[in-house]
């Protein structure tokens, strides 16, 4: 379980965006799914980008507290999946994105609304 999930994925879509992901998205599922509360999905425009993504959030995560249980697809760097338990980052390159359209598949799920001011009130409830 992860220790405040909302909070994780958003601060991975941060991680994201900071790092030049594309069409950051964070989805969520804990209401069409029982294996995960949320999907945070981004493109990066070469497979050493999506690597790089990768690198950069399970570094900070960890750094952060948070717990991987795995990933997957790393090597090939064309859609590594990162699972912090509650939260799964999907990191895609392009084509795969386009291919897979996790969006569509996940159409029932709620899309959630980020930005840095965002994170910042989440962390603040956690602390009151």
């Amino acid at each position: 379980m992860t220790k405040d999930p909302k909070t994780c994925a958003l601060r991975a879509a941060s991680i994201l965006e900071d790092k030049k992901g594309q069409d950051v998205l964070v989805l969520d599922i804990s209401s069409v799914a029982v294996f995960s509360d949320y999907f945070v999905i981004a493109t990066g425009i070469s497979p050493i980008h999506v690597q790089a993504l990768s690198d950069e959030v399970e570094k900070k995560l960890i750094e952060e507290g948070y717990s991987l249980r795995s990933k997957e697809g790393y090597g090939e760097g064309k859609w590594v999946l990162l699972d912090f338990y509650d939260v799964i980052v999907h990191i895609f390159h392009k084509p795969e994105r386009e291919y897979y359209m996790l969006e569509r598949l996940w159409a029932d799920a709620n899309p959630i609304e980020f930005s840095e001011s965002s994170i910042d009130a989440q962390k603040s409830l956690e602390y009151n």
